[in-house]
């Protein structure tokens, strides 16, 4: 098999914290976590608000705040992801699609949003492409984001996101409070990046949306990675599902009669 296209050992995640006075405390946020992405492979990182999975994103993105302290390695490509190389690849071959809308300038057009980091020479004409990529008329690119649908915007943060070097997307919840259409339309989105070989790190609370895209689902709890699953075992009673944290999460929901096993899980 070839290399991951995104490889995380042992990643250590806490932050500095002053209590009385000038004494400090340490606070842990993600603690030895192991994962991989494949070229054309969609990862879904399940987990409750809290477990971990936002500082999962943040630390490969280099965005921690300045009193997180860092352990393990990131390796992208095969190669480490350090600051220097970080900053050469952000952007370019490592894409960010946010959780919220409002990550979008609200005084600049969406048109120039779109353009921003593409070569001048060919940046209306890509940008032209990419709207019809993402169903988005001509003269929405006049628009600011508060004439927008919350529909509308993201597909522009699709489109200011997926450039042609793009090897890794990091999709940070991006279906919360959309309508069922609008959440399959962003499920597509993910699967055609996917089927073009780019590696897909889907962060999100939503299993049923998860399962439906991914091949395998990284389920964390307190930091900490439980079980890595296949998404095909996220079905009927979840009888498949090894791990008895993610048997719980899969039948607590509606759907499923809430009907959690009972079993707890500490880290």
């Amino acid at each position: 098999m070839s290399e991951p296209v995104l490889a995380v050992s042992g990643l250590d995640v806490s932050f500095v914290q002053y209590a009385k006075g000038l004494r400090t405390r340490t606070v842990p946020g993600i603690s030895g976590l192991d994962l991989d992405v494949a070229e054309g492979e969609i990862l879904a990182v399940l987990g409750a608000s809290g477990s971990g999975k936002t500082l999962l994103a943040q630390a490969i993105l280099g965005i921690l705040p300045h009193n997180a302290r860092t352990g393990g390695e990131i390796l992208f490509r095969g190669s480490r992801l350090t600051p220097a190389r970080r900053g050469r690849v952000l952007g370019r071959e490592i894409s960010y699609i946010p959780q919220l809308v409002t990550s979008l300038d609200p005084l600049m057009p969406v048109g120039a949003q779109v353009r921003i980091g593409l070569d001048p020479a060919i940046a209306e004409r890509e940008r032209r492409r990419l709207f019809a990529r993402y169903d988005l008329q001509h003269h929405v690119a006049r628009h600011y984001p508060h004439q927008l649908s919350g529909g509308m915007l993201r597909r522009v943060l699709f489109a200011t996101s997926v450039r042609d070097t793009v090897r890794l997307i990091i999709a940070d919840e991006p279906t919360p409070g959309l309508h069922t259409e609008a959440v399959e339309e962003v499920l597509r989105h993910l699967r055609e990046l996917a089927a073009s070989g780019v590696a897909v790190l889907l962060i999100t609370h939503d299993i049923r949306s998860a399962v439906s895209v991914a091949r395998r689902v990284a389920v964390m709890n307190q930091g900490r990675l439980v079980t890595l699953e296949t998404a095909d075992a996220f079905t009927g009673d979840g009888a498949d599902l090894r791990h008895p944290f993610a048997r719980d999460l899969w039948r607590a929901l509606p759907q499923n009669q809430f009907s959690p096993g009972g079993t707890e899980w500490h880290s």
